[in-house]
């Protein structure tokens, strides 16, 4: 549920972008940081191992839209995508008000998607929602690895709902705005009819 300040007529919606290990979870928030104009986006604030994965959680707070005339606030994180990290996934996603899930292209990377996405489902479970009840688009991201698994594969593997998707080259920032931007209307659109 989003939280509400009244005082400032401000929205402040949180986003959370799911995903195996490696799928590009951080690159796209780097991306939509090195994008945006200094005066719409805050800190960025990324928590990292040496080896450059993330350890808990990357975090870009950003103001974006107005909505029935309060400001909307974006608070951007990604999970770590190491399966012995769940409790903190499980913490991160936590008051989540929309989810991206981001899954890798590459055919290596093809158990690890399904794991994650599993695994997904089962922390929205713990929390009394799940990927029907929560604006949730997919991101197909490495989409210029050279065999690359097909989007059909990976709809029929990863979508079986229908969902929105995106393909993404998000070291290149192909398609990072247009997942966001996909997001934000899911978002945007159970916030007009609140």
């Amino acid at each position: 549920m989003p939280l509400l300040n009244h005082q400032n007529k401000e929205i402040n919606c949180k986003l959370v972008y799911c995903g195996a290990a490696f799928c590009g979870k951080t690159t796209n928030l780097q991306s939509i940081y090195q994008s945006l104009a200094p005066s719409v986006r805050g800190e960025f604030v990324s928590l990292s191992t040496t080896e450059d994965r993330t350890l808990f959680f990357d975090f870009l707070p950003m103001d974006v839209a107005e909505v029935k005339g309060w400001k909307v606030r974006l608070s951007m994180f990604t999970v770590p995508g190491q399966v012995e990290y769940n409790a903190s996934r499980k913490q991160i996603l936590n008051g989540a008000d929309g989810v991206i899930f981001v899954a890798s292209s590459d055919p290596q990377s093809r158990a690890a998607n399904i794991e994650a996405l599993d695994n997904l489902n089962e922390n929205l479970a713990a929390f009394g929602t799940s990927i029907g009840k929560i604006p949730l688009v997919m991101q197909f991201n490495k989409r210029d690895l050279a065999g690359a698994m097909s989007i059909e594969v990976m709809q029929q593997e990863l979508n079986t709902r229908g969902l929105p998707t995106f393909q993404a080259i998000a070291i290149d920032g192909q398609g990072v705005f247009a997942t966001l931007r996909g997001i934000s209307q899911l978002l945007f659109k159970q916030l007009s009819d609140v």
